[in-house]
């Protein structure tokens, strides 16, 4: 019985999630529409602003795509000035991807209103709801972090 209330818990808890996702995406939608890029542009320049400098090859396993339909995608986002393709210290065959100041620059504002979006809405919470909101995504992480480690374990394993 536990098993079947978990699961339906486990349901309404993704439920929930989107539904809290899908009504931060209006604000932050206008704003990313107004750039005129694709979805895969877009990504691309998440990716870099999370993870700074990389490979076309790691750009490519994200996305889940090729490494000639990532490399479409870098070229616009070059010519447009986002991204910025650097040789590799020590191995010039390697190319690594970097968004550029203007890329950097629009990433943080997207981060920086993302955030202020984020507080505004918090600060409709009571110190309470503070606390407990904290604590399950505090919670969510951990469990994130120990799921990315037990990966990261077998990966080193089956090497």
């Amino acid at each position: 019985m536990e098993d079947i209330e978990k699961r339906h818990l486990i349901e309404r808890v993704l439920e929930t999630s989107e539904k809290a996702f899908l009504e931060m995406t209006p604000v932050m939608s206008s704003e990313w529409l107004d750039l005129d890029l694709t979805m895969s542009q877009h990504r691309v320049l998440y990716i870099l602003f999370l993870n700074g400098s990389v490979r076309m090859s790691v750009i490519a396993s994200y996305l889940g795509v090729s490494l000639p339909a990532v490399t479409g995608v870098v070229d616009h986002l070059v010519e447009q000035g986002m991204v910025v393709r650097l040789d590799q210290p020590g191995d010039r065959r390697v190319v690594l991807c970097a968004l550029s100041d203007k890329g950097q620059k629009l990433m943080s504002r997207m981060w920086r209103l993302y955030k202020d979006q984020h507080r505004e809405m918090l600060k409709e919470l009571d110190l309470r709801q503070l606390q407990q909101l904290n604590d399950a995504i505090e919670l969510v992480l951990q469990t994130q972090l120990a799921m990315k480690l037990k990966v990261q374990r077998r990966q080193s394993l089956a090497l």
